[in-house]
């Protein structure tokens, strides 16, 4: 099993996003992705706001066969609706952080070293968790060196 970097319980802040929200068949989220990011960041440019941080995937619950998922970007203030992109937020408390190192596709087992942890802690996972990507594909095309940042509130 890969090895993650530390595991810890952080305070998160609530925060604005622009998002494009939808239900996805897991075999089509990249393409997803390549539409949330383009259409919410020409929205973001339109309305003059800012990304306050790297894109993000926020999953409400767990990925099945589709996964219902918010794809976009943490902004400095709420985004206005604006054709497929609206409104939406990070949630704010306490959640489990990780940074997984590795290929999307191996995400899997970092989730796993999550939730055992969690059980560990004994603390309850929430119903939504959210990926933030580090690393841009298309500047580090090594997959191995990729970061994404989970997050994962926690009751």
């Amino acid at each position: 099993m890969k090895e993650t970097n530390e595991i810890r319980v952080v305070e998160a802040q609530e925060t604005p996003t622009a998002v494009l929200h939808a239900e996805v068949p897991v075999t089509e989220l990249p393409a997803f992705f390549q539409k949330a990011f383009t259409e919410t960041w020409n929205a973001m440019r339109t309305q003059g706001l800012t990304p306050v941080g790297p894109p993000f995937a926020l999953y409400h619950g767990m990925p099945a066969a589709t996964v219902d998922v918010e794809v976009g970007f943490p902004v400095t203030s709420p985004a206005h609706p604006d054709g497929e992109v609206e409104p939406s937020t990070l949630p704010g408390g306490r959640a489990v952080e990780a940074l997984h190192v590795g290929p999307y596709d191996t995400m899997g087992e970092t989730y796993g070293q999550l939730e055992q942890w969690m059980v560990g802690q004994r603390l309850r996972p929430g119903s939504v968790m959210w990926e933030s990507y580090l690393s841009d594909p298309q500047r580090e095309p090594d997959p191995a060196t990729w970061r994404t940042l989970i997050h994962w509130p926690v009751g």
